[in-house]
């Protein structure tokens, strides 16, 4: 439920005089937005959270005294508010912007673009947009976020361990599953690729919303807590069974078909999508070639990314699985597909596994 509030009132950490005020410029741009206060490292950060009791943070990860996880954790243990974190766009940066959302942010500003850029008027545009999102939903994101916290301390099976109880599957009318997720994203794959059974009868297409060095750590992270074998998707390689593959962050990806298989094909083009991964472009191509064998699932994410791929998908005879409201980080993607009267299934995130293996 939205929250109805004259301002959103927002912290911003960074070690950065530069990074403080270029983020404070972009975010007081909008009437709603106001920066009630900045810190210099994370120790500042936190305190001024407890003081401040700012509506959302932004936290460098990369800071003296105390860095942005730490600093992340203390807050999210203290005084849980939603976070957005700013990372430097390199493998080390991917690595701890992976676990900051692991340890409960909600997302992250790539460092880089958020102050040098041609294109600065659309990123300050997509931030803005973002916090609205954010913000209108931070009691469901808080209210999920305690109750994750309470699970970890219940000793829960591990994901893969949960997956091994699934019996064997068999391939029936699908023959591909293809994802498309934006904001929140990577903890939310999280909890759906780790809990799909080795025997998986058929491969995984995923296109995520990410800058370039993002894609790899992420599906690094992915391989290693499941067992489906996950990996970043490689120009003309075949689908295959029991894989997993996720779109590089700069490429568009598609497929083709070739003899009995399909192959992943790897492009630039079109270049007018608003998203590079697109989530449409994806859909698109798997509806030409799988037809009525395809499997849609969209999830969490800002916009309507997706809503035409899986119209075309929905077109040949194909099924879609949508996320719901309360288990999403921005219900914006999954709500278009739903309002559009696309979705065959609507699941909260803890569901989506199984759903997809009801199809199996």
């Amino acid at each position: 439920m939205a929250i109805s509030s004259p301002e959103i009132r927002v912290l911003v950490v960074d070690d950065s005089a530069f990074m403080r005020k270029a983020i404070t410029i972009m975010l007081e741009s909008d009437p709603q937005i106001k920066v009630i206060g900045t810190a210099r490292n994370g120790l500042e950060g936190v305190e001024k959270a407890a003081e401040l009791k700012p509506d959302l943070v932004t936290m460098d990860i990369e800071m003296p005294q105390m860095d942005g996880l730490t600093a992340l954790r203390k807050i999210m243990n203290t005084n849980p508010v939603p976070v957005m974190m700013v990372s430097s766009l390199t493998s080390s940066g991917a690595k701890a912007t992976l676990d900051a959302l692991d340890l409960g942010a909600v997302d992250f500003i790539p460092k880089q673009l958020s102050y040098v850029s041609l294109d600065i008027v659309k990123i300050q545009d997509t931030l803005i947009k973002k916090i609205k999102e954010i913000h209108s939903r931070r009691r469901t994101l808080m209210a999920s976020h305690a109750l994750g916290a309470r699970k970890k301390k219940q000793n829960l099976p591990a994901a893969p361990e949960m997956a091994k109880k699934i019996q064997s599957l068999k391939r029936k009318n699908m023959n591909v599953v293809a994802i498309g997720v934006s904001t929140g994203g990577p903890p939310a794959l999280q909890k759906v690729i780790p809990q799909l059974p080795q025997s998986f009868p058929v491969g995984i297409l995923i296109v995520q919303h990410m800058p370039p060095s993002f894609t790899k750590s992420l599906a690094d992270r992915l391989n290693g807590l499941s067992q489906l074998h996950v990996k970043e998707a490689e120009q003309g390689e075949t689908v295959v069974a029991g894989a997993v593959y996720i779109s590089p962050g700069d490429k568009h990806m598609t497929v083709r078909k070739w003899g009995r298989s399909s192959e992943i094909q790897l492009s630039d083009k079109p270049y007018d999508t608003l998203h590079k991964p697109s989530v449409d472009v994806m859909l698109d191509s798997v509806a030409e070639v799988y037809r009525s064998g395809s499997l849609g699932v969209i999830m969490t994410g800002m916009g309507c990314d997706g809503v035409n791929g899986l119209r075309k998908i929905k077109s040949y005879g194909g099924q879609v699985i949508a996320q719901n409201e309360n288990s999403c980080i921005v219900y914006g993607m999954p709500r278009a597909a739903i309002e559009e009267g696309l979705s065959d299934k609507i699941v909260a995130l803890e569901n989506i596994s199984s759903a997809i293996v009801s199809y199996f």
